[in-house]
């Protein structure tokens, strides 16, 4: 058997589960997509990030990307 969880909704959960079930589909079912498709977003998102930690940058070229943004945006002023 399913656990039962409980939530308090304020006026744009409401809303977002209003968005949910308007085909037709239980508040129950709405919910349960929801969290699902918020942990695979999250696991995609952890996956990406380590991806991205294990590149390898190279050599690096002595450029400091802040300063250079810093002086690019000083002459726009």
């Amino acid at each position: 058997m399913a656990d039962t969880i409980t939530i308090r909704t304020d006026d744009e959960t409401e809303h977002a589960l209003d968005v949910l079930t308007h085909g037709g589909v239980s508040r129950s079912a709405a919910i349960r997509q929801a969290v699902l498709e918020a942990a695979s977003r999250r696991e995609r998102a952890a996956q990406m990030k380590r991806e991205v930690l294990r590149i390898d940058l190279g050599q690096l070229d002595g450029v400091n990307v802040a300063d250079e943004l810093s002086r690019d945006r000083s002459s726009e002023r």
